[in-house]
């Protein structure tokens, strides 16, 4: 709780807080939504933003402000099951190489330089053409998890490299501490800020490959995510036929999404940079 009052004092990490709990609640009234987000003509096409429909349709048929609320709900799934999945590989690959060194750091972080060193995008459009018919939330989900790991694993392993050689470390294993608790109960604390950290920037890396796999098409069209509500936009296109609204509704809601991640992610970085910190506790 101390942790969350002194970043809420930092006005990016608020305004992004908030920013993120506005999109959750309308992510969450998808829930209450009196429309099937996957069938087309329900409503009148075409319509512009008005009492009944208050952010339109769209020229499937569909209320764009309900279907934005489902758009939004699938696509921090998407970011979610990518963030989470990546943070767990991250934190054993990371803890593993740090902390037992010699070969199985230099076989561990041969795996993760190569995935640094490929064209991931590329790598990434090329598997997605090969899975596209078995493409789901939590298979494109997994898919990026499995690419999103690299770099933050590295991060982690000059962490526990550096923790390896205090004094408390030497400790713990005098004082006949096992691996696992040494790791757990004594490293943890000073990585899982890290971790939290590396997990905002990674959910904001996968929604933004969840677009523009959708904008290729490349992803599953029925389900609506932001990147399939651009396609269908762009593919009928709104913009050219004065249909501003189908268009505004995706993009603005994927900047807000974007801008809550990023402060949300530069103010715990703030937060954890020892110069801040060591101004923090002079000041307290």
């Amino acid at each position: 709780m101390k942790l969350f009052r002194d970043l809420l004092r930092d006005y990016r990490f608020a305004l992004g807080f908030w920013a993120l709990c506005l999109l959750l609640f309308f992510a969450a009234l998808s829930f209450g939504s009196p429309y099937d987000p996957t069938l087309w003509g329900e409503v009148p096409r075409d319509q512009r933003p008005s009492a009944e429909y208050w952010l339109g349709t769209d020229s499937n048929g569909q209320d764009i402000f309900w279907l934005a609320t489902f758009a939004v709900r699938n696509s921090l799934i998407i970011a979610l099951i990518a963030g989470v999945v990546s943070r767990i590989v991250a934190v054993v690959v990371g803890m593993v190489a740090g902390y037992r060194g010699h070969t199985t750091d230099r076989v561990l972080m041969f795996f993760s330089d190569s995935l640094l060193v490929i064209p991931l995008f590329l790598v990434i459009v090329m598997l997605a053409m090969l899975i596209r018919s078995s493409l789901n939330l939590v298979t494109l989900g997994l898919l990026l998890a499995f690419f999103g790991w690299a770099w933050d694993a590295r991060l982690i392993r000059s962490q526990i490299l550096s923790l390896r050689e205090r004094e408390f470390t030497q400790t713990s294993i005098l004082s006949g501490a096992n691996t696992l608790g040494l790791v757990f109960n004594e490293y943890m604390p000073y990585i899982t800020p890290l971790v939290f950290s590396t997990l905002i920037n990674n959910m904001a890396w996968a929604i933004g490959l969840e677009i523009t796999l959708a904008i290729l098409g490349l992803l599953d069209l029925s389900i609506p995510t932001l990147g399939t509500m651009l396609y269908w936009a762009i593919n009928y296109q709104a913009i050219l036929l004065g249909r501003w609204w189908w268009l505004m509704t995706p993009i603005t809601i994927s900047l807000l999404l974007f801008v809550a991640l990023y402060w949300l992610s530069v103010s715990i970085s703030v937060y954890l940079d020892p110069r801040t910190r060591v101004q923090r506790i002079g000041a307290g």
